[in-house]
């Protein structure tokens, strides 16, 4: 596969793969398992497509925030970071 028209690289092409993966995933759980919204911590309605926007953003700004911090050395560790903030805002918002 020639990913080359770009200047992708792999470890880019898969991060897009697994999001639209997430999209695709969420849209099908919202169309056979249909939900209310509900309220959480942050006292608005949620629905499970709006925590997983809230979850990717926020998982984008501890990468950032790791990056700037930490450096790239250490940047695959924020994956468990953002893997435990994923499990809370989809648990409590």
């Amino acid at each position: 596969m020639d990913l080359s028209w770009m200047a992708w690289t792999w470890p880019t092409a898969i991060f897009f793969m697994v999001i639209a993966s997430l999209l695709i995933t969420f849209t099908i759980l919202a169309i056979k398992f249909p939900e209310t919204p509900r309220t959480g911590i942050l006292r608005i309605e949620t629905t499970r497509g709006d925590r997983l926007f809230i979850t990717l953003l926020g998982s984008a700004f501890i990468n950032l925030a790791w990056l700037g911090l930490v450096g790239a050395e250490f940047q695959p560790y924020a994956l468990i970071v953002c893997a435990i903030y994923a499990a809370a805002v989809f648990r409590w918002v």
